[in-house]
């Protein structure tokens, strides 16, 4: 299948890509300054279409906003029309992110299923790691490796609607059924609890408990809790959207300049 007589296979989103930016330009801003705005902007779209980011921010400041979507694609290519958040792609934005003067802070918008362990969790631990400020927000899930990644942040905020599934590492596909398989398990699913409790209120007992829960989950063991149940085990710090997040950075911003 093709976009036009010209483009067909791997040429086909660029050209796509190409037209849709031309398109979206003839509709823009006009006058002395319209190229300069609409240019703005479209590189602003471009960079959303491709890595799920953007720059924004009120006069004098500048937060990256990061959305990490759908499943968390690590070591394997997930199937083609699926959602993922592609980890080879994340940790050098963000290490561009913190390396760049001009950015204040981050704000990471999460709507998860969960994926990848080793890639999530290598995400979780640079944006642990960051000097600038971060806040988290959880809208819709922020399921299975999501967890880790919701507390990454310095600060994290959940929807009331959202709802965050806490299980057992697991795995797809063929495992070896020997001591050294589950001992690895064990130790990976160790090291997630030790990352939330770590970042987060959150008591590792409890973090057990909802992860090997028997009675809520019809194929699984495991919790799904809403988003006060989060805040009230301590996983994640305040109940809250978009607003409450923005002002956290912004005060967190605001102390750091200062």
């Amino acid at each position: 299948m093709s976009y036009n007589n010209n483009c067909n296979g791997e040429a086909a989103n660029t050209c796509k890509n190409a037209e849709n930016r031309s398109e979206r330009k003839n509709k823009g801003v006009s006058g002395e300054f319209g190229e300069e705005i609409n240019e703005r902007k479209l590189t602003e779209l471009d960079n959303i279409e491709a890595t799920g980011g953007v720059v924004t921010g009120k006069r004098g400041e500048s937060i990256h906003c990061l959305s990490i979507i759908g499943q968390i694609e690590g070591h394997y290519f997930l199937p083609e029309g699926q959602k993922a958040t592609k980890y080879e792609h994340i940790i050098p934005m963000l290490v561009s992110i913190e390396q760049d003067e001009e950015i204040d802070g981050l704000l990471i918008l999460l709507n998860t299923m969960g994926g990848d362990v080793e890639a999530g969790l290598a995400i979780a631990e640079v944006i642990a790691s960051m000097r600038k400020p971060t806040v988290s927000v959880v809208l819709g899930g922020g399921h299975s490796i999501g967890v880790p990644l919701a507390v990454s942040g310095k600060r994290s905020f959940i929807v009331p609607s959202a709802t965050m599934t806490i299980h057992p590492v697991r795995i797809n596909g063929l495992v070896v059924g020997v001591p050294q398989t589950f001992t690895y398990f064990n130790e990976m699913q160790k090291r997630i609890i030790d990352f939330i409790c770590a970042h987060s209120r959150a008591n590792r007992e409890k973090i057990h408990e909802l992860m090997m829960r028997p009675d809520m989950m019809a194929t699984d063991v495991g919790s799904i809790i809403e988003g006060r149940e989060a805040v009230e085990y301590g996983i994640i710090d305040e109940v809250g959207g978009l607003d409450k997040a923005l002002d956290a950075l912004r005060k967190m911003i605001k102390e750091k300049r200062e």
